[in-house]
C-alpha cells in the first residue's frame, strides 16, 4: 500500500513539474477542477442530468482557484452556481487570480465576497440564509484552504457552522476539494464547528496525511490524476 504524502511533498511535486516545463500551474488547476467534476459524475451520475444549484466557497489561495474552475465547469453544464469568496483579491496567487477574474468577468452577479480575514456577523447571517435557501440535493463545495492548513479557522467558523447546519437539515451534498477545510497533517484544528464535514473529498495525485488524521470528516475519498509523476519513497 502506498503511504499518504505530506503537503510539502505534494507542493514539491507540483513545483518540479512546473519548473520542468511539463505543465503550467494554470493547467494543473484546470486538471484539478476537471478531476473534481469527473468524481462528482462518478459518485452522483445525476450531475449529468437536470442541472441543479451549487454554492462554492473559494478561499484565498490555489484551493480557491480550483473552486473557481469547478464553478465555471458546472455553470457550463447549465447549473446555477454562486461563489462566495473569502480572501483578498489583490493577494491571490497568479493562477487563482486568473480563474477569479474569469469567473468575475462572466458571472459577476454570482459572486459574493465575505469580509476578510474575520467574517462579520452580517455577512455570516447573509451566507447562512443563502445556504438555507438552496434546494435539496444542491452541491455545497468547500474550496477554502486545501492542504497545509496550520491554524484554526475560528475567523470563518460561522460560515462553516452554517454549512454544517444547513447540510444536515436540507440534505445538501457536501464536497471538499483536496482536504476538508479545518484539517491539517496534525488532525482537526479548532473545535468541531470549525471543520467542513464532507460527503465526498476529491484529492489529487495521492492521499495526504491530513486524510489519515481526519478521516471522519472526509466522507468518501476520490483521488484524481492530474498528470504528476509517481512520488518516490
Amino acid at each position: 500500500m502506498i503511504e499518504a504524502i505530506t503537503a510539502e511533498h505534494m507542493r514539491a511535486l507540483e513545483n518540479s513539474a512546473i519548473e520542468s516545463g511539463a505543465v503550467t500551474g494554470l493547467e494543473l488547476m484546470e486538471r484539478a477542477g476537471e478531476g473534481v467534476l469527473n468524481a462528482l459524475i462518478r459518485i452522483w451520475p445525476d450531475v449529468l442530468g437536470v442541472p441543479r444549484a451549487a454554492l462554492i466557497l473559494c478561499g484565498p489561495g490555489n484551493n480557491g482557484g480550483d473552486g473557481f474552475v469547478v464553478a465555471r465547469l458546472l455553470s457550463a453544464r447549465g447549473w446555477t452556481v454562486t461563489v462566495y469568496f473569502y480572501g483578498d483579491v489583490a493577494r491571490l496567487p497568479p493562477d487563482a487570480r486568473r480563474n477569479y477574474d474569469h469567473w468575475h468577468s462572466d458571472k459577476a452577479g454570482r459572486l459574493r465576497v465575505l469580509t476578510f480575514p474575520t467574517v462579520s456577523e452580517v455577512e455570516a447571517k447573509r451566507f447562512a440564509d443563502a445556504v438555507s435557501d438552496l434546494p435539496p440535493e444542491s452541491l455545497l463545495v468547500d474550496a477554502l484552504f486545501g492542504i497545509g492548513l496550520t491554524r484554526s479557522l475560528s475567523q470563518i467558523s460561522p460560515v462553516l457552522k452554517a454549512c454544517r447546519d444547513a447540510a444536515l437539515k436540507l440534505g445538501l451534498r457536501r464536497v471538499s476539494i483536496d482536504v476538508p477545510s479545518g484539517l491539517s497533517e496534525e488532525g482537526p484544528l479548532g473545535c468541531t464547528g470549525d471543520i467542513f464535514e464532507a460527503d465526498l473529498t476529491v484529492t489529487f495525485h495521492r492521499l495526504k496525511r491530513a486524510h489519515e488524521r481526519g478521516e471522519a470528516y472526509c466522507g468518501q475519498i476520490e483521488i484524481a490524476d492530474i498528470g504528476l509523476d509517481a512520488p518516490a519513497f
